[in-house]
C-alpha cells in the first residue's frame, strides 16, 4: 500500500482532512439543505395526498348529491302526476256540475218561455175570439140590414120577446 501511496502521491493527512471536510460539508448540507428539502417534499406529498383524498370525498358527495337530486326529481314528478290526476278529476267533476246546472237553467228558461207562450197564446186566442165575435156582429148587422125589412124585423122582435 505504501507503494500505491508513493506512486499516486497521496498524503494520508491530507486524505483524512479531506474526509473530515467532506463529512462537515455533508453534515451542513444534510441539516441545512437536504433535511429541509426532504421536509418540504414530504409536506408537499402530504398536501397532494390530502387533496386527492378531498377530491375523492367531494366526488363521492357529488355522486350522492346527484343520486339524491335524481330521486328528488323523480319523486317530484310522481307527486306532480298525482296532483295533475287529482286536478283532472276535480275539473271533470266541476265540468259535470256546470253542465248539470246549465241543463237545469236551460230547462227553467224553456219552461218559462213555454208558460209565456201559453199565456200569449191564450191572450191571442181571446183577442181573436173577440175580434171574430165583433166581425160576426158587424157582418150580421150588415147582412140583417140588407135582407131584413121592417115587417121581418117586427116578427123577429116578437119571437125574441116570447123566448
Amino acid at each position: 500500500m505504501e507503494n500505491l501511496i508513493e506512486t499516486f502521491h497521496v498524503d494520508i493527512k491530507l486524505l483524512i482532512a479531506q474526509v473530515i471536510n467532506f463529512a462537515i460539508v455533508f453534515g451542513v448540507l444534510y441539516f441545512f439543505a437536504l433535511k429541509p428539502l426532504l421536509k418540504v417534499m414530504s409536506d408537499r406529498t402530504k398536501k397532494i395526498e390530502k387533496s386527492i383524498d378531498d377530491a375523492q370525498k367531494v366526488e363521492e358527495k357529488l355522486s350522492k348529491t346527484d343520486e339524491e337530486y335524481n330521486k328528488a326529481i323523480s319523486k317530484a314528478k310522481k307527486e306532480a302526476n298525482i296532483i295533475m290526476e287529482k286536478a283532472s278529476v276535480v275539473a271533470e267533476e266541476k265540468k259535470q256540475d256546470l253542465v248539470k246546472k246549465a241543463k237545469l237553467e236551460i230547462g227553467q228558461i224553456i219552461n218559462k218561455e213555454k208558460e209565456q207562450m201559453q199565456t200569449e197564446k191564450a191572450k191571442t186566442l181571446k183577442e181573436i175570439k173577440r175580434e171574430v165575435a165583433d166581425l160576426v156582429v158587424v157582418s150580421l148587422e150588415k147582412i140583417l140590414e140588407e135582407k131584413v125589412d121592417s115587417k121581418k124585423d117586427g116578427k123577429l122582435i116578437k119571437r125574441m120577446v116570447k123566448k
